[in-house]
């Protein structure tokens, strides 16, 4: 009776240490640098190219977010190229518009979505980076 007690408690415990234990790296500001070390480095790699105002952006954080919590993304190399200031990024990454998602295995791009907020259509995309 006594473990009933303390059952909420330690189902608390639990469920705060599990979203740490499997929570993916967050994106990273795009630095040229960094991006070509990856690609040399043959890594699977995602470029978001997004704008704070952006209600398209708004709505493919929380399915990024959940599939990068996915066991198979955890190797996936997140860049975040702010669409307002960083245009010579948008630019030499041939964007046309923020919502732009570009993934990449090493130096070879895999596809590129804009505007997409469909779940599984972006874990599709991610799917390309990873093989």
């Amino acid at each position: 009776m006594r473990f009933t007690k303390f059952l909420p408690v330690i189902i608390c415990a639990i469920g705060l240490t599990l979203p740490v234990a499997w929570a993916a790296a967050p994106a990273a500001p795009f630095t040229q640098p960094a991006f070509v070390a990856a690609q040399q480095a043959g890594k699977p790699i995602l470029v978001e190219i997004t704008a704070s105002w952006c209600p398209t952006c708004a709505k493919q954080r929380p399915i990024l977010s959940q599939l990068m919590n996915d066991p198979e993304f955890q190797n996936l190399v997140v860049y975040n190229v702010d669409f307002d200031t960083q245009k010579d990024i948008v630019r030499a990454m041939g964007a046309q518009m923020q919502s732009t998602l570009i993934v990449f295995h090493g130096a070879a791009e895999k596809g590129r979505s804009t505007g997409d907020t469909d779940a599984a259509s972006i874990r599709g995309l991610l799917e390309k980076a990873a093989s």
